[in-house]
Formats: C-alpha cells, structure tokens, sequence
C-alpha cells in the first residue's frame, strides 16, 4: 500500500478547557493566537490565515494524570526571528515557561496552558541541517542557546504583533497506552512512516520525510486508560490531506486494514486505538 500523501498535515487541534476566561487571555495575549470567533461554549483561535485551536469551555473540568490523550501540540512558528519575537513576549508577559530545547533539527520552548495542555512552539531548522547517521534521521534534546535566541533580535523591529500568520499545527504529541499498538495503527493503518524510536516508550511518525507530524509516548504509564468523559484536555486533532483524491486513498486503507471510521459531510471520524480521536478531512 501506499503511503499516506507526503503533503499530509496536522490541523485544528480541539480542546476541553474548565474556564475561557483564564483561557483566552492566555492563548491571546500570552501565546498570541487570535481569537476568530466565539459563541457560546466554543471559541476557534488562529492566525489571520487558519484557524489553529478550538476551545470547547466545560466548567469544572481538569486534565487527569495517568492517561492517554494530549502531550503537547506544537506551534510552528516561520523563523528564528519569529521564535525569538515569541520568546520575548512570553517573558514580558509573564508566561510560565516549561522548558527549551535543541533537537538538531528544530528548536523549542515549551509550556503549558492554564488547565495543563502541553503547548510547544518551535522552529525548524533547513532540512539541509538535519544530521543523519547511517542514512536515519537524528534527533536530539540539547539545551537550547537562549542568548543566541534572542540575538536575533538585535536591530529588529521586536513590537508584538501576534504569532506569525504563516504558524501553522507544526505536530501534536500524544499519550498512547502501548508503542508497538500505536506504531502499527498510525503506519499501517494510516500510512505514515515510522522516523525513530527513543527506547521501547516513545517512537515519532511523519509523512514525506518530515521530522514528525505525530509523536508517541506512554510516559502516562503503559496500558494508561483513556480520560474519564468530560475531562478536560484533548477532544480530537484534525489529520489534514491536500486534496479528496488523497483522503479517498486514505479511507480505502483504512478500508483495507479494518478499521472503523464514520464519514460525516466529507470527513473521516476514527479512534486511535488509544482512544485519541482523529478527524481526517482535506485541507480547507
């Protein structure tokens, strides 16, 4: 079979989040997303091209530990200049910061938000810079040079004007209850390629030779249950495929390795077999 289309992206990703008025002030004024429409319970945030994030507003509801669901979803930012205009505004504003990383082929700050949803944002290195050994991409975690960061601020117009408008969903990170599971399901059931492993708990996939669209772990704990209904954090991430002809060699893989789905007004609605829930549509 083939693989899935190397043009293949991650979209939207959906959250439960407990309060929106903690939340977006966070997600505005300290990430710098815009909000493109509110009503009710829900809010879609974004950049002045693409919606990026729904937040469904649950009162009461917290992210439990232990279980599989959301560990980061990744922002990725145009530049360097970009990650360090970022970089700067969370320090003015106070933002608490989680760490920063060098992953040889990206860097990164992590964080998260006001009900604990892991949040990543980075920026990517050329794919000319990514070091390989033995034909097999490399990545690291190294600390990230934050002087040189913001080096690239000097002489720059570093006036805060929101997160880029070309950020797009970089990747997302999930808790999944077992590898190989997972592994099996996003590869040969889906037809993303299999990138690398960190040991026998962590493993990340891709479609056309990107780093990784979709990392796996079960640092939640192996055979980690799904979030009890009503839990805040993740509801479902958007798999994004360039065109139908794409999604129609995705539904006939799915098809062919039995997995169920539901098709609702052009979309494919499924479960990893972590109970993550995916939403496969072509870009908009």
């Amino acid at each position: 079979m083939n693989p899935i289309h190397p043009q293949t992206q991650i979209g939207v990703v959906s959250l439960t989040v407990a309060d929106f008025r903690r939340s977006l002030p966070y997600y505005t004024q300290k990430i710098g997303l815009r909000l493109l429409n509110q009503s009710g319970n829900k809010a879609t945030l974004g950049t002045a091209v693409q919606p990026l994030l729904e937040l469904i507003e649950k009162p009461g509801s917290t992210v439990p530990r232990g279980t599989t669901g959301l560990f980061h979803f990744a922002l990725l930012v145009p530049s360097r200049l970009e990650l360090a205009r970022t970089f700067k505004n969370l320090v003015d504003t106070e933002a608490p910061l989680g760490g920063f990383s060098d992953h040889s082929v990206s860097e990164a700050i992590y964080l998260s938000d006001p009900d604990g949803n892991g949040i990543e944002i980075y920026r990517d290195r050329t794919r000319e810079e990514w070091p390989y050994l033995n034909g097999r991409l490399q990545m690291n975690t190294m600390p990230l040079d934050l002087q040189s960061l913001v080096g690239e601020l000097s002489g720059q117009e570093t006036q805060w004007a929101g997160l880029h408008q070309n950020t797009k969903m970089g990747h997302i990170h999930l808790h999944i209850r077992d590898l190989d599971e997972a592994e099996a399901f996003y590869c040969d059931a889906l037809g993303f390629e299999r990138v690398m492993r960190y040991g026998t708990a962590a493993g990340f996939v891709s479609a056309g030779g990107y780093h990784h669209h979709i990392g796996l772990n079960t640092w939640a704990g192996k055979n980690a249950p799904p979030p009890p209904a009503g839990s805040a954090g993740l509801r479902h991430y958007q798999i994004l495929l360039p065109d139908q002809a794409a999604l129609n060699g995705a539904e006939d893989r799915l098809g062919q390795n039995s997995v169920s789905y539901e098709k609702k007004n052009g979309t494919l609605i499924l479960q990893d077999p972590s109970q993550n829930s995916i939403q496969l549509t072509v870009t908009p």
